[in-house]
């Protein structure tokens, strides 16, 4: 689609047409948000200082820019906010697996979303954008995700921290481009649309959402299994069978339970719901070539073949174990 000679358009009418595109290219959502500071910088700073985010030291240092979205691209003054749906049923328990988080039953994210955003980002450029000022990111650097994605009308940060849209639930992936492309901003989701509901806290299993809104990575069941390098988990009995990620507080999501869909045919993260159960014995005896005929397109490379059998085999012994019976 070639854009419209960027002289005649009006912000308005950049920002129409480049939803349009957005959607074109298999975005489920579209919306553009400005790069004022976040309004809650104090909270991320007690957060960190509390010790939450784990071992994941990068949160520190890009505290900063985190809190000032404006100086993570120089010279940005936009922020383009796509979502992509990754919902996939889950399969039947079978005895001896271990299970796999819904985003993770696929391709990695990526490279499967990345040639959409990387067209998406030069469609900015044929609008007008500077190509210096203007950058993608898919679950990378410092940008603050959620937040912008809320700016721009997308949905509300829940009290399991997750982003909600009113029409598709959580269960999709937020990519972000930065821009100097003046482009009119959408009004920002305020509504705090959970209610009295604490499902999500209620069904943690390791209390890892002490209250709305707080998620201790130190707890998260996700950050154990993916984020967590040591060579040993601090309790294996806090990860059940799960052995990449966790679904448990969006699952339980009334709004999930109502409106998740599946990911459309012909997605480009091939997702499958079979890939939500690992044969827990296949993944012990796997050598690192095997590892990687097997997984190395998939998001459950990050671990590494070391990782996901320190996960193996702490879901193992918790099928064992009827403190942590199989699902």
């Amino acid at each position: 689609m070639a854009p419209q000679a960027p002289e005649s358009l009006t912000p308005a009418g950049r920002s129409g047409l480049v939803k349009r595109r957005a959607g074109e290219l298999g975005f489920d959502a579209a919306g553009v948000a400005g790069l004022e500071p976040i309004p809650h910088a104090d909270a991320l700073d007690r957060w960190l200082e509390a010790g939450m985010a784990g071992t994941m030291r990068y949160l520190h240092r890009q505290a900063d820019r985190r809190k000032r979205p404006a100086t993570i691209v120089p010279g940005a003054t936009r922020a383009v906010v796509v979502t992509r749906n990754y919902y996939t049923p889950d399969p039947p328990p079978r005895p001896g697996t271990g299970r796999v988080a819904k985003y993770a039953r696929g391709r990695d994210y990526h490279h499967g979303l990345g040639p959409a955003l990387d067209s998406l980002r030069q469609f900015l450029v044929d609008l007008g954008a500077s190509p210096a000022r203007t950058r993608a990111y898919l679950d990378a650097g410092p940008v603050p995700e959620r937040e912008l994605a809320q700016r721009a009308g997308l949905g509300w940060i829940a009290k399991n921290t997750t982003l909600i849209s009113p029409d598709r639930g959580s269960y999709f992936f937020l990519a972000t481009i930065l821009t100097d492309l003046d482009l009119a901003v959408d009004r920002p989701m305020t509504a705090d649309h959970c209610g009295t509901c604490t499902r999500c806290l209620d069904a943690c299993p390791t209390g890892a959402l002490p209250v709305a809104r707080v998620l201790d990575a130190t707890r998260c069941i996700s950050y154990l299994t993916i984020e967590y390098r040591g060579a040993a988990l601090p309790d294996p009995r806090q990860v059940g069978n799960w052995v990449f990620g966790c679904d448990v507080c969006q699952d339980v999501c009334p709004w999930n339970l109502k409106f998740a869909d599946p990911a459309p045919p012909g997605d480009p993260l091939h997702l499958d719901s079979a890939g939500g159960l690992v044969a827990l014995n296949e993944l012990l005896e796997m050598d690192p070539a095997a590892f990687d005929r097997r997984f190395a397109p998939t998001p459950l490379e990050r671990p590494g073949l070391p990782g996901m059998q320190r996960n193996a085999r702490a879901a193992a012994a918790n099928t064992e174990d009827s403190r942590c019976p199989m699902p």
